[in-house]
């Protein structure tokens, strides 16, 4: 069935990295992209430190205050440095053939940011429903709205940094090598769920999560394959995080810039669970909203 997509699209984005297929490019190009986000993490982290000494330092083991946020989230920008990094020296590659043209990459984007919006606006006008204790406010809004513009900035480099690794660079990469989609679409989903599995934190839940990141991570690279560009995943990936980091965050962890607390940590079974339902329901919700966007 996967092979009967409309993916014609995605040789686009795979064609420069065809010239360079092996997989041993790809396990070094992983252990590169790895070394530079340490090393320059190492390296920003100290200096930061020394420059804006206080509080936000005890918050980066789980992203509790608004400053451990932002350093947390901007650094992802160095997973990006990486990629084009090691694009470039084992592939021979611009970075723009892993992102995509910068044109339709932007307008891509750029649409289905708006059919985003349009939905969520769509959603907040649609009669509550009853799914538990209320949300607990977090940070007082002036600060939260104060805080906005860079909390935005940063959670769009975060996705951007999670979509050019795993349906740019590795989804491409196996794509260069192998013909079936069920390898170059699957492959990267499922390390991309392993990445989301967090038993410490999410207890009996965790399973749960980790599948949910890991269908995520399939409709994302199908968009991708369907557009051409990571513009349409990186508009849903940057619209969900927004809502679960800036909004209504767990209490569990990465809360520190939201505006509001959800009433239960994430191993809570029986509070978590209906509102897993409630995000698979809307995951497919936004991605068959990006596939309208991409076709118009």
């Amino acid at each position: 069935m996967l092979e009967r997509q409309n993916y014609t699209a995605h040789e686009a984005l795979v064609r420069a990295a065809r010239a360079k297929p092996q997989l041993w490019r790809l396990g070094i190009g992983l252990v590169v992209v790895y070394l530079i986000a340490f090393a320059l993490s190492s390296v920003v982290l100290p200096i930061l430190a020394a420059l804006f000494p206080g509080t936000w330092l005890s918050g980066m083991a789980d992203g509790s205050t608004p400053g451990a946020m932002l350093v947390l989230l901007g650094g992802f920008g160095f997973i990006t440095l990486g990629v084009a990094l090691s694009a470039r020296l084992l592939q021979d590659r611009a970075f723009f053939s892993v992102i995509g043209q910068p044109r339709p990459l932007v307008r891509q984007f750029l649409r289905v940011s708006l059919y985003l919006l349009g939905l969520g606006i769509v959603l907040s006008l649609l009669p509550p429903y009853e799914m538990g204790a209320p949300m607990q406010p977090n940070l007082p809004f002036g600060t939260w709205l104060s805080l906005l513009p860079f909390s935005l900035l940063v959670v769009l480099i975060q996705t951007s940094a999670e979509e050019i690794l795993f349906r740019g660079y590795i989804q491409q990469s196996l794509a260069a090598r192998f013909k079936s989609p069920l390898i170059w679409l699957v492959a990267p989903s499922a390390v991309f769920a392993l990445g989301h599995f967090l038993p410490n934190e999410a207890g009996d839940n965790a399973v749960l999560i980790a599948l949910w990141a890991g269908v995520f991570g399939c409709l994302m690279a199908d968009l991708t394959a369907r557009a051409g560009t990571l513009g349409p995943a990186i508009a849903v990936h940057f619209f969900n995080n927004v809502t679960a980091l800036l909004l209504f965050a767990s209490p569990s962890s990465l809360h520190g810039l939201a505006l509001y607390l959800q009433p239960f940590d994430m191993s809570d079974t029986e509070a978590l669970r209906p509102w897993l339902a409630v995000d698979f329901a809307m995951m497919l919700v936004t991605w068959l909203a990006a596939r309208l966007a991409i076709r118009r």
